[in-house]
């Protein structure tokens, strides 16, 4: 990828490529496996070549955060935490290269404070349960979010490399909106209640489905209104409308509201950085994208039969409002804050939680919620551990406000683990880039320069 920014042909053949690589997998599914296997080794050729000289590493880890949802409903991956894994591998590596900001000691601390939650897990875990398996599934997520941290904070790149970064998220997004389509072509007939839908989401968890494409909107929404070209904005006006609908008809709500609400901040930061021209620009701009949403909207109504609206009103096929609009997660929220009020010093140990629901209301259920179960398993560390994620990059907003993504970053981080805890890797990955400071290119080529000749 060049630095001054990925040419039209260039862009239009990479998202063909990746539409290809849905007709491959679905036609071929032992290729899923095969193809994880080669974009990995594809990416640590390219790091070891360049020494990391581009933060080729932020590209490998993108890439990785945009396909391990399709990795996992394809068969594709190695394992079901592989991509935490990798995003974490290709940063560690990339501090090899590029060492991390001593000011970003805070987030040292943040892991610091996980380590009390593995020992009180080794002390109250249940004899049969796998502590491997415990720390795996609850540690990775939040683990893998404070080396993204390390690695991006104050980290300089140019506004053109972090559109390259938010492309690689973006071109396995449209691979798996591919796939959907191909898996499920026709939603009417598969949809018969107002509950998330397998059969919509590429017979995969709905919610983590719905999660990566509402990113894939949010990047897309960007997109639009950043850049002025006339083909650049009908093809991605087109892929926002497809992949919208796609993400609505899996009837989990989260992420498509979570993409919204950040499109929103986005768009006011966005709004407020612009001058006089391009704020003009923007008032039709805006109104072509609603336009386009309403007609995703419209015809997600049309194929569920008015099924999406009744869901999105908290109804039920016949109409009549449930009594939680949460479908159960107060439930758990309520357990898990239970948890943390009778251990507050010291939590109840990593991965205990589910035993301590199955003890206390005879259920056995995973969270929804990272930031009660990090209080529930950690206790005042966690509590601590969260201050830290939530308040470091805004105050670092009042020093550097380079980086109009921020907020949107932040925001997309703390809704998405409210709504879906961390069971992917992006919030995690998504938070850092929060922390990236943006330059332009030429002072970008002269502090490095400064460090080679250092």
């Amino acid at each position: 990828m060049a630095s001054r920014g990925i040419k039209k042909v260039t862009y239009i053949q990479l998202l063909l490529l990746h539409a290809l690589f849905a007709f491959i997998v679905y036609l071929f599914g032992f290729m899923a496996k095969f193809l994880l296997v080669a974009i990995v080794a594809y990416f640590l050729i390219k790091i070891f070549t360049t020494n990391n000289r581009n933060d080729e590493v932020l590209i490998a880890a993108a890439y990785m955060t945009g396909i391990e949802v399709f990795s996992r409903m394809t068969g594709g991956a190695i394992s079901y935490e592989f991509a935490k894994y990798s995003v974490t591998g290709f940063l560690i590596l990339g501090m090899f290269y590029r060492g991390f900001n001593r000011n970003s000691w805070p987030y040292v601390i943040y892991l610091v404070f996980l380590v009390p939650g593995i020992l009180f897990s080794a002390i109250n875990l249940d004899y049969e349960t796998s502590m491997v398996k415990a720390l795996a599934g609850n540690l990775t997520g939040p683990i893998c979010l404070g080396i993204s941290a390390l690695y991006c904070y104050d980290r300089k790149i140019s506004s053109a490399r972090l559109q390259h970064i938010l492309l690689a998220v973006l071109f396995p997004v449209i691979t798996t909106t591919v796939y959907l389509y191909l898996y499920t072509p026709s939603i009417r007939d598969v949809v018969t209640g107002t509950q998330s839908n397998f059969e919509a989401s590429g017979g995969f968890g709905p919610n983590q489905v719905a999660t990566i494409l509402g990113l894939g909107m949010f990047i897309l929404f960007t997109r639009l209104l950043q850049y002025r070209n006339l083909m650049l904005n009908l093809v991605d006006l087109a892929m926002l409308g497809l992949i919208s609908y796609r993400a609505i008809v899996t009837f989990s709500r989260g992420g498509v509201l979570t993409a919204g609400i950040c499109a929103v901040a986005f768009l006011w930061v966005y709004y407020w950085y612009s001058k006089g021209s391009t704020r003009v620009v923007l008032v039709p701009k805006i109104g072509i994208i609603a336009f386009a949403m309403v007609l995703a909207w419209g015809y997600s109504s049309i194929s569920t039969r008015g099924l999406i609206d009744k869901r999105y009103a908290n109804q039920d096929a016949a109409g009549r409002e449930k009594a939680d609009i949460t479908t159960g997660r107060i439930a758990l929220l309520n357990s898990e804050l239970e948890a943390f009020y009778n251990f507050p010093l010291t939590g109840i140990g990593v991965g205990k939680i589910k035993e301590y629901r199955l003890e206390t209301t005879g259920r056995e259920s995973a969270t929804h919620n990272e930031v009660s179960r990090i209080l529930s398993e950690h206790g005042l560390f966690g509590f601590f551990g969260l201050a830290i994620l939530l308040f470091k990059p805004l105050l670092r907003r009042f020093k550097d406000r380079s980086n109009m993504f921020l907020y949107s970053f932040v925001i997309f981080w703390f809704l998405t683990i409210n709504h879906s805890s961390m069971r992917i890797v992006a919030p995690a990955f998504i938070y850092g880039l929060a922390l990236l400071t943006i330059v332009s290119e030429k002072k970008k080529n002269s502090i490095r320069r400064q460090q080679l000749t250092g």
